[in-house]
This record gives structure tokens, C-alpha cells and sequence, in this order.
């Protein structure tokens, strides 16, 4: 009996770490919009995400496990495409959209990236929902139409915030860095995947800002916010989702990533004073209900996996 419980905690333990580690890596990530919203205004978006990711690089060389793990020639290829998509397009397109939006907006909008990663497992690893996960799919991209339209159709579409639109368009290039990272994290050491990811695409954006004429001068008030953001906002929240997604599976690991849009939202309301509207805690809910339908979905197909394996 004393046998059977000690295995049984030690089954458990990997998915206990992988929880948590979501759960850090949401509330992490979720600061991201409030802490970068104050200086998008005089930081160049684009050196501000070379700033924040060769930051991150740096951050994580140090706990890099360099001999666990062999980089095979045909996972380069995979590496390249995570590192300009989740490493430059997506944070460059993230902060270009902050400048014109607000955080609140910015942390709401952020959930796209659990859909479009979904959307994009069904396309890429032949994954398949029933009628009730089309329906949650539905739900939160409903909230996110209202936090980008808020429900005023009767305006031209030119009309809509480009804010908004650039922040959804950093989404879809995050949700296929996230699918490409499901991939990796069974090949390569997760740091070694951020070390890489980092760097790569800091120098991507390095050589953009130069090529661009972009001014390369910040403030020493400006230090700790881009401190902030490379260390804590995406080194080490990119650090425990990417645990979470070994250890507990790509959509559980994303579904506690987008607790990070409702943390950001009041940290939003708390630190820079941005109102919360009517039609934003209306996305919330309705996100939040498609996310709990996905999450339901999942655990219900799981059991009944679990069920005729046992039998």
C-alpha cells in the first residue's frame, strides 16, 4: 500500500510542476502589456522587442544545459521559424499595437493566441473538436471581436483601432510558435529553445532597428522597464509555460495562459489607471466561458481515453 502511494506521488509530481508552472507563467506574462504601455510611447517598438528579447537571451545563458540535449540538423529549420515568428514578427507587431491601443486591450486580445493555437493543431497535428469545442472556439473569438469593434459595426472598418489588429496579428504568430515549440520541447532543453529563440530573433530585430535609422539612445528611466520586461515578462514566463506545455500538454498549458489576459486587465486598472469598460468585462466573461467549454471538452475526451484503454 505504502508502495502504491509513493508511485502514485511521484506520477502525480510532473503534472503538479506543470500547473504551477502555468499558472506562474500566465500571472508573468500577464504583466507584460502594463509594465511595457508606459514606455511604447518613446521607445521604437521595434528596438524596444530587440532590447526585450536579446535581454531574455542573456537572462537564461546562464541555466542553459548544454551537453543534455544534441540539436539534430533537421530541428535547425524548426528553431529559425519559432525564432522569426515568435521571436521578432510576433513581439515587434505586440508593441507596435500596444503604442496604439491600451494594456487592458492588449492583455484581453492575447487570449486569440490560445484559439489560433488550437486552430492550428487541428491543422498541423491532425487534432479533431467536437460540436462543443467549435462552440468555445466560437465564444472567445466573440470576446475578442467586442474588445476590437466594441460592437460598434455601423463604423468602416478602416475605423477599427489598428492597435487592436496588430496585437491579434502577434497572436497568430505566437500560436505558431507555440505549435512548433510542442514539437521542440521533446528534442531540446527548454532553455536552450529560449537561449536560441532569443537571440535569434533580438538580432533579427537588431538588424531591422539598425537598417531603419531607428534611434538607439534610451533613458535611464526607461532601463527598468526594459529590464523588467526581458528578464520577468518574457524570459522567465516564456521559461514556465514552456514547462507547463512539456509536462501537462499544449492545451491545458494554454488555457491557464490566458488567466494572464484577466491578470493584466487589473493590473491595468490598478497601476496605470486605464478605465475597465462595460463591453470589456462583457469579453471576459464570454472568453472565459469558451475557455472553461475547452477545457471540459478536453478533460471529457481524456477520461474517456483513460476508459477504453482500461478496458
Amino acid at each position: 500500500m505504502l508502495f502504491s502511494v509513493k508511485v502514485n506521488l511521484n506520477k502525480s509530481r510532473p503534472l503538479v510542476v506543470g500547473y504551477i508552472s502555468a499558472i506562474i507563467g500566465a500571472l508573468l506574462f500577464g504583466s507584460v502589456s502594463t509594465v511595457a504601455k508606459p514606455i511604447v510611447a518613446s521607445v521604437n517598438p521595434l528596438w524596444l522587442s530587440c532590447l526585450v528579447y536579446l535581454i531574455s537571451g542573456a537572462t537564461i545563458t546562464p541555466v542553459v544545459k548544454r551537453d543534455r540535449y544534441s540539436i539534430k540538423t533537421k530541428d535547425y529549420l524548426f528553431l529559425i521559424i519559432t525564432s522569426i515568428c515568435g521571436g521578432a514578427i510576433a513581439p515587434a507587431m505586440f508593441f507596435f499595437g500596444l503604442k496604439l491601443t491600451t494594456a487592458i486591450n492588449g492583455s484581453l486580445l492575447s487570449n486569440g493566441e490560445v484559439i489560433f493555437s488550437i486552430l492550428l493543431a487541428l491543422t498541423i497535428f491532425g487534432e479533431k473538436l467536437n460540436r462543443i469545442g467549435y462552440i468555445a472556439i466560437a465564444l472567445v473569438l466573440g470576446g475578442v471581436i467586442i474588445v476590437t469593434t466594441n460592437l460598434q459595426f455601423d463604423s468602416s472598418l478602416l475605423k477599427i483601432n489598428p492597435g487592436n489588429l496588430l496585437i491579434i496579428g502577434a497572436t497568430i504568430f505566437w500560436a505558431l510558435d507555440n505549435n512548433i515549440c510542442r514539437i521542440l520541447t521533446h528534442r531540446i532543453d527548454i532553455t536552450k529553445i529560449i537561449q536560441l529563440k532569443s537571440f535569434i530573433g533580438g538580432v533579427i530585430l537588431l538588424c531591422l532597428t539598425i537598417s531603419s535609422g531607428i534611434s538607439l539612445s534610451i533613458t535611464s528611466t526607461e532601463v527598468p522597464y526594459i529590464l523588467l520586461l526581458g528578464v520577468v515578462g518574457f524570459a522567465l514566463s516564456l521559461y514556465f509555460f514552456l514547462q507547463g506545455l512539456r509536462r501537462i500538454g499544449t492545451t491545458i498549458t494554454l488555457l491557464i495562459l490566458s488567466l494572464s489576459a484577466v491578470f493584466g486587465m487589473f493590473l491595468a486598472a490598478i497601476l496605470l489607471h486605464e478605465r475597465i469598460t462595460t463591453f470589456q468585462i462583457i469579453a471576459v466573461v464570454i472568453m472565459l466561458c469558451g475557455i472553461y467549454l475547452i477545457y471540459r471538452n478536453y478533460m471529457n475526451d481524456k477520461s474517456k481515453v483513460i476508459r477504453t484503454a482500461k478496458s
